[in-house]
């Protein structure tokens, strides 16, 4: 399935799942959405927080389609589930945002880690929650986001157990992919980033870390949430956690070396 028919069937609603493990070969990517009033800080907050909130694009004001992402894409039904934030609290989940778009929205589409997990995948190193078919594990860290303006909340991370040679060919890989995150923030004990309960993710479903595995952390897009919320806007959007934006972008354009 290419990129636009996975859309497609986002936009039909046939598929309503997360969305890692899908068109491997393309980036995914995290949404925020705001009003224009509020544009140029946000701006400011991904450049601020590169590692967390890298952009792959940035729409025009009142701009559904955003078409450096991909062809016909419509952000307002492309995505299998969304966030919506009132005055910094989830105020509900929904599959389509055409009852709710307004003409200044700015549209931030942001690096997702699920595209940097093709190239895992194709080393062989395993992804346990892509074998269990479910979401990744997501937890808020302590580690306050350097602020602008309005914008600032904690770090979110996403987390995958590796076995040690496992997690050093993971970071030798994933540093070459800045836009999707990079390489990890942390490895091994997450009290040290104030996570106390693996088993209990904020986002996401917890996986099993099997004997021998390490915790691997990377730095999360939906970072951009907790600085939605941290902002109390009287009306953000963003995507629900692992369920992305699928772009025609491909994840090897936007290795460096």
């Amino acid at each position: 399935m290419t990129p636009y028919e996975f859309r497609l069937a986002v936009r039909t609603h046939d598929f309503r799942g997360p969305t890692a493990g899908h068109c491997g070969e393309y980036a995914q990517a995290n949404l925020a959405i705001l009003p224009e009033s509020h544009a140029h800080d946000f701006l400011r907050f991904c450049h601020a927080n590169p590692k967390a909130c890298p952009l792959l694009g940035v729409g025009e004001p009142g701009d559904f389609r955003v078409a450096m992402l991909g062809r016909d894409i419509d952000i307002r039904n492309d995505v299998p589930a969304y966030n919506v934030y009132r005055y910094g609290e989830l105020s509900e989940r929904v599959g389509s945002l055409e009852a709710i778009w307004q003409d200044d929205f700015v549209v931030f589409a942001i690096g997702c880690s699920f595209s940097f997990e093709h190239m895992l995948a194709l080393e062989g190193i395993a992804l346990r929650h892509v074998e269990a078919r479910c979401n990744v594990p997501m937890y808020r860290t302590r580690r306050e986001n350097r602020r602008a303006g309005v914008f600032g909340g904690e770090l979110v991370v996403s987390m995958r157990p590796m076995r040690g040679p496992d997690a050093i060919r993971a970071v030798q890989i994933t540093s070459r992919f800045p836009a999707v995150h990079g390489a990890p923030v942390h490895i091994g004990d997450p009290a040290e980033l104030g996570i106390a309960d693996l088993a209990r993710p904020d986002f996401g479903d917890a996986v099993a870390i099997r004997a021998g595995e390490l915790p691997v952390f990377w730095a999360c897009g939906v970072t951009a949430q907790t600085a939605l919320m941290d902002a109390k806007l009287p009306l953000a959007i963003a995507h629900a956690p692992g369920h992305m934006l699928m772009t025609d972008i491909t994840n090897a354009s936007l290795a460096v070396f």
